[in-house]
C-alpha cells in the first residue's frame, strides 16, 4: 500500500538531499576528493589516497578486486552520507575513457556534477566528453582545480581554457596564493578571508588557519604573506573583478557558469569550503521527463528508474543489483510497486542504501535518494518502477562499440557458466554482448580495450571461466530498425552475414569499412540506423 504523505514532508526531505556525480580524467584526484568528502560526513576515520598493489589500504570507493589492483576505478560507486543537515548522494564514476559508458549513465541519475581538474594539465580529454554530456542535460556543474601543492600553471590560463574548451563561464570563488613550494594558502573572493595551507600529508585533519582581510591594499598583508605575494594577488582580484564574471547563482543552475575553487584534496585543503558551498548552492532533486509526460520530484505517487545493473557486489552470493533513482514520493520497507516493462507488482522488502561496498536495508528512500534491489535478472537498465502509473522514464542511454572481440572459451565443458557469466556482466552495460545471427559465437563490444581485459578478469573469478579473444573485423556497428517490415525484413536476408542481436536481442549490423557504411545508409533509405539505444 502506498503510504499517505503529506506535501509538506516530502518537501522538506526533497530541499536537504543533494544528488550529484563526480566527473575528471584519470589521475585528477576524483577518488583523493570522494574520501576526503566521506571524511567530512563523518563515513571514514582516516583517509588515504590510492597506494600501490601491495598496500593495506585502498579507497573506500574502489571495492572491485580490478580497482584495487590497477589503483583506477573501472565502475562507479554509489555513497550516501549526511552533511550539515543535508543528505548527500555522492556517484563516483570512472575517469578512463575505456569506462565511459558506466560514467554515461551514472549523469542520467544525478542533479549536479563536480569537475575536478589537475593544476598541471588543466582540461583533459575525457573531461572534455563528460562535459558534453553534461551540457545535454544542462546539469549545473562546479569545478575543483587540484594538486595546486604542486607546480602548476597559471590560474588565469586554467580559467581561460575551461571557458575555450569547455564553453562555460569560470567564475573562482577562490584564489590561489603561490603555488608549489610557494604554495600558501588561497583568497576567498566571497568572504575576504585567507585560509592558509599546511601540508599534513594527507592525514585527515583540517589544516588551515584562517585571516580576515578587510582591504588588500593594507599593508599588513605584505607581512602575512610576503610583499611579491601580496602584490600578486592584488593584481590578481583586480583583474578578476575588471575582466572576469560575477557569479549568477541562476546561470551556475542553468549550466552555463561554473563556480571555481582551487585546493589539494591528498592535503584536505580546501575541500570542506567546496562541501560547504555546493550544499548550499546544488539543485534539490529535480523532476525526470517520461514518454508521457514529465515527473515533478514533489509528486506523491512513487517512481524511480534503474540506471545501473552491478553482478556479484558480494562474490559469495553472487548477487545482481539494480541501482535506481527515486524520481517522486517515498520508497518505504515492503511496500509494492508495478514493474510495467514484466507486467508485474514486486516487492521493495529487500531494498538497501549503499557506502560504496558496504550496505544497510533501505527502511524508506526519497527524491533523489540511490538504491539497491537485488534481484535476478528480472530488472534491466531503464527499467521504470512505480506505484500505479505506466511510465517509462527517458534518458539512460545505450552508445554503439567502436572496439570489437569474439569470446573464445578454453574449455568446452564451461559454455553455460560462460554464457551466465556474459549476459549477467553485460547487463550492467559498461560491455554489450552481440550474437552473429548465422553462428554461435559471442561477440562483445565495448568502449575501450581496457574493458575486455576487466571482462576476462571477472569471467574468471567470478564464474570460473578462462576466455581469450579474437579480433573481429569490424569499423562499425549500427542498430536497425524500419516502420516498414517488409524492407527491414528484405535488408535481414540480403545481409544475413553482417546482421547480430543484442542481449536485448535488438537487430543490428557490423560495417566493414566507412565507404561500406555510407552506401549502405544511401541504399536504404527507409532503414533508421542508430548509434544510440535507449534502454
Amino acid at each position: 500500500m502506498q503510504e499517505t504523505i503529506s506535501p509538506e514532508r516530502i518537501q522538506a526531505e526533497i530541499q536537504k538531499r543533494r544528488t550529484f556525480g563526480i566527473i575528471s580524467h584519470p589521475d585528477a584526484g576524483k577518488t583523493t576528493l570522494t574520501e576526503k568528502f566521506l571524511l567530512f560526513g563523518g563515513v571514514l576515520q582516516q583517509a588515504g589516497a590510492i597506494r600501490g598493489k601491495k598496500a593495506d589500504r585502498h579507497a573506500k570507493s574502489d571495492w572491485m578486486g580490478v580497482e584495487r589492483e590497477r589503483g583506477i576505478s573501472v565502475t562507479s560507486s554509489v555513497m550516501q552520507f549526511p552533511y550539515q543537515g543535508y543528505e548527500v548522494n555522492l556517484l563516483d564514476t570512472p575517469g578512463h575513457k575505456d569506462f565511459s559508458e558506466d560514467t554515461y549513465r551514472v549523469l542520467t541519475a544525478v542533479d549536479s556534477a563536480l569537475m575536478v581538474l589537475d593544476g598541471a594539465k588543466g582540461v583533459e580529454s575525457q573531461t572534455e566528453k563528460l562535459m558534453q554530456v553534461c551540457r545535454m542535460r544542462s546539469l549545473p556543474i562546479m569545478t575543483f582545480i587540484n594538486k595546486l601543492d604542486r607546480e602548476c600553471r597559471d590560474p588565469l590560463e586554467l580559467l581561460d581554457e575551461i571557458e575555450n574548451v569547455l564553453g562555460i563561464q569560470a567564475v573562482p570563488l577562490t584564489w590561489p596564493i603561490g603555488m608549489g613550494k610557494t604554495f600558501q594558502g588561497v583568497y576567498d573572493l566571497l568572504r575576504g578571508e585567507i585560509r592558509f595551507f599546511h601540508s599534513v600529508g594527507g592525514k585527515g585533519t583540517r589544516p588551515e588557519t584562517t585571516r580576515v582581510i578587510d582591504d588588500l591594499q593594507d599593508r599588513a598583508l605584505d607581512e602575512l604573506i610576503g610583499s611579491g605575494a601580496a602584490e600578486e594577488l592584488r593584481q590578481s582580484v583586480e583583474l578578476l573583478n575588471g575582466a572576469g564574471y560575477p557569479f549568477d547563482n541562476r546561470a551556475y543552475l542553468q549550466g552555463r557558469q561554473t563556480p571555481v575553487f582551487f585546493g589539494s584534496a591528498v592535503n584536505n585543503f580546501g575541500v570542506q569550503e567546496l562541501l560547504d558551498t555546493f550544499v548550499r548552492l546544488a539543485p534539490s532533486p529535480r523532476g525526470r521527463e517520461t514518454e508521457t509526460r514529465e515527473i515533478a520530484s514533489d509528486e506523491p505517487e512513487f517512481s524511480g528508474v534503474v540506471f545501473k545493473i552491478q553482478a556479484n557486489m558480494d562474490p559469495a552470493h553472487r548477487d545482481r543489483i539494480a541501482f535506481l533513482r527515486v524520481c517522486s514520493g517515498m520508497m518505504h520497507k515492503g511496500m509494492r510497486v508495478r514493474h510495467h516493462r514484466m507486467n508485474r507488482n514486486m516487492d521493495l522488502s529487500r531494498a538497501i542504501i549503499f557506502m560504496a561496498r558496504d550496505r544497510s536495508g533501505a527502511e524508506e528512500a526519497w527524491p533523489g535518494d540511490i538504491i539497491g534491489l537485488p534481484n535476478h535478472g528480472t530488472l534491466k537498465i531503464g527499467d521504470t518502477l512505480s506505484h500505479k502509473e505506466e511510465l517509462k522514464i527517458k534518458g539512460v542511454p545505450s552508445f554503439a562499440p567502436e572496439l570489437f572481440r569474439r569470446v573464445i572459451l578454453k574449455d568446452p565443458f564451461r559454455a553455460k557458466q560462460l554464457e551466465k557469466g556474459l549476459f549477467q556482466l553485460t547487463e550492467e552495460g559498461a560491455i554489450q554482448l552481440f550474437r552473429p545471427v548465422m553462428s554461435n559465437d559471442y561477440i562483445l563490444g565495448a568502449a575501450g580495450a581496457l574493458q575486455f581485459d576487466v571482462t576476462a578478469d571477472r569471467l574468471r573469478t567470478e564464474y570460473g571461466v578462462e576466455a581469450t579473444y579474437e579480433p573481429v573485423s569490424a569499423y562499425a556497428l549500427r542498430w536497425i530498425h524500419s516502420e516498414d517490415s517488409r524492407i527491414l525484413q528484405q535488408f535481414r536476408q540480403r545481409h544475413q552475414r553482417q546482421l547480430v542481436e543484442d542481449a536485448q536481442g535488438r537487430p543490428a549490423v557490423f560495417f566493414s569499412s566507412s565507404w561500406w557504411m555510407e552506401r549502405t545508409l544511401e541504399d536504404w533509405p527507409s532503414i533508421t540506423f542508430s548509434k544510440t539505444m535507449e534502454n
